[in-house]
């Protein structure tokens, strides 16, 4: 079976976070070369690379049955002609609770390959508690410029 092309990171991008939401593992690994080379970090996790080994952490993750909602914000798109590094605050909501938000920094880089582009590393961390959201009472001070 061919995979599916996309024809922008911003495609494969889309296609990624909307695997996720949906808990599609056959979907989310669309969006990933078939490599050995690429590599994936969740939130505290060890770096995990090889096709094999991403598609078995993706499985473990959407094996839950959690449903999350992703939002995304302050998306900033570094793009060349081969290359496209997109780092993005992600705000995760578990199930349908607005209290179990967890903000997360990611950086996601695509490559552009015969078959539409393609995702080769995501690596996800918590955030500080400077950039959690608004809202959040455990808010720290101000970020200080050094």
């Amino acid at each position: 079976m061919a995979k599916s092309s996309f024809p922008t990171p911003q495609d494969a991008e889309t296609a990624f976070y909307e695997a996720l939401e949906s808990g599609d593992l056959e979907a989310m690994m669309e969006v990933w070369a078939d490599d050995e080379e690429i590599v994936c970090v969740h939130p505290g996790g060890p770096r995990i690379a090889g096709y094999e080994q991403v598609r078995d952490s993706w499985a473990r993750i959407l094996a839950s049955g959690q449903r999350l909602k992703v939002q995304l914000s302050e998306q900033v798109y570094l793009q060349g002609m081969m290359l496209s590094l997109h780092s993005v605050h992600e705000n995760i909501i578990l199930g349908n609770e607005a209290a179990q938000q967890h903000p997360v920094i990611t950086t996601n880089v695509y490559l552009r390959t015969a078959g539409g582009w393609r995702m080769i590393a995501h690596h996800s961390s918590l955030a500080p508690q400077s950039v959690r959201p608004a809202g959040d009472s455990s808010r720290a001070a101000p970020k200080t410029l050094h």
